[in-house]
């Protein structure tokens, strides 16, 4: 092999070689995001295959694309949710990845490794099972569709990833971005497509890019440490890192907080991700800690969220905090909820109320509250809530997303919350609660 394909290869595909030792499987769960919640249940190992398994998207709500190993090199499989069977889409003699479906037509994009070193981007015919070349000029590392001719790819050159759009009618390459990631994302409901532009210190940013009038936004910072993203709604964004996946709400502008841990499952490693079309399915890559993946089933039936688990936090709390008195008062579970008010005071003079719930549904538990004015005024609009999902419960802790409840002894609590400062940072703030 020539010494710059060579150095092609190192430096494009060392991030999936990387993850491929010692063995990447794609798991496929059931996702449950009602009213704020993430849930994953009914999980299964759909690569169940020794080597690199990888870089999963969805075709449609019951058909997902991943690259697998196969006779010493890596090729496409096309997986059907229906009737749990896999069919390999391509038989050339080089290596494909990144298999991504093209929009209105029945055909598949891959990027091929060659066995001389060439890299490019094909299309596979589903029906004829032909391919031919997309992109002839670039060394397309990832790619995402914005039309059925239009692309966007990172594309290889002076050593690093660059962010390129092309025109498959006009054969137009234009570079748009340097020094970008491998993350290439279509935002829901949007005509946007999201990359990562990474920094030299700190984390990386997510961007995104507008194909039709070229324009580049900054959303956010990356998760620390993390290059997979992918969109949960246009307003939530999921990363993947170690055995967990975190979430990031671009409106609350809270911070990335921890959704979901893998390591009951027995999953670890967890890189790239993807979520169907009608948002209940999620495919991941993780490594298995064991030999197969833990019984779903058990997990399911023992780790069902109560009332009962929280039941500790009904009574009349009082504490200090922001220079005041504190005052909340919880009801005992009925009617699948628990309720509070809570009051804050200084100097004899109420700051402001908030009427709180925590109640069962899906499966899981969520708190929503209100905030008004000393006057009894809305601070928030009259339909709206600011809900806090459930991210881990036990006998003495509850956590939610951006609160936690602590259980001191049966008359002491901590309540944490994230509050969000003047310049945009995050503090979390205790207030020690006594019955």
């Amino acid at each position: 092999m020539p010494m710059r394909s060579y150095l092609i290869l190192l430096v494009v595909l060392s991030p999936l070689m990387s993850f491929a030792q010692p063995n990447t499987e794609v798991f496929l769960f059931d996702l449950h995001t009602d009213h704020g919640a993430f849930k994953l249940s009914k999980v299964q190992n759909i690569s169940n295959n020794e080597g690199y398994d990888n870089q999963p998207s969805f075709i449609d709500d019951q058909t997902i694309l991943f690259s697998s190993t196969r006779n010493g090199q890596t090729d496409i499989v096309k997986y059907d949710l229906h009737y749990g069977s896999k069919t390999w889409i391509c038989y050339t003699e080089g290596s494909e990845y990144s298999p991504l479906k093209i929009p209105n037509q029945n055909a598949v994009s891959a990027i091929r490794l060659d066995p001389n070193g060439t890299q490019r981007l094909y299309r596979y015919d589903l029906q004829l099972i032909t391919n031919k070349v997309l992109v002839e000029d670039l060394i397309v590392g990832y790619h995402a569709w914005t039309g059925e001719n239009q692309l966007v790819s990172a594309v290889l050159e002076n050593d690093r990833l660059s962010l390129y759009s092309s025109n498959l009618n006009s054969n137009e390459n234009k570079r748009i971005a340097t020094s970008v990631g491998r993350s290439l994302q279509h935002i829901p409901n949007t005509k946007l497509i999201s990359f990562i532009s990474k920094n030299s210190v700190g984390a990386s940013d997510i961007k995104s890019y507008n194909s039709l009038n070229g324009k580049i936004k900054t959303i956010a910072k990356t998760l620390p440490d993390s290059e997979d993203l992918n969109w949960l709604t246009e307003d939530n964004i999921l990363m993947t890192k170690g055995d967990a996946i975190y979430k990031l709400s671009i409106s609350k502008n809270s911070g990335w907080f921890k959704v979901a841990s893998l390591k009951d499952f027995g999953i670890t490693n967890l890189t790239r991700l993807a979520i169907s079309p009608n948002g209940k399915k999620l495919v991941i890559v993780g490594e298995l800690t064991g030999k197969e993946v833990i019984n779903p089933k058990f997990l399911e039936e023992s780790t069902v969220p109560t009332l009962e688990q929280v039941k500790w936090i009904s009574g009349n709390w009082k504490g200090e905090a922001f220079g005041g008195q504190t005052e909340e008062n919880w009801s005992e579970p009925s009617g699948g909820s628990m309720m509070a008010t809570f009051k804050l005071t200084d100097k004899d003079t109420v700051v402001f109320y908030e009427i709180i719930i925590i109640r069962e549904i899906e499966n899981t538990l969520i708190l929503q509250l209100k905030h008004f004015g000393n006057d009894l005024k809305g601070w928030e609009e009259k339909d709206e809530t600011i809900d806090f999902p459930l991210q881990e419960i036990t006998s003495e802790k509850v956590s939610f997303e951006g609160m936690t409840f602590e259980k001191i002894s049966d008359h002491e609590m901590n309540v944490y919350v994230d509050i969000k400062q003047d310049d945009g940072s995050i503090e979390n703030v205790k207030f020690p609660y006594k019955k």
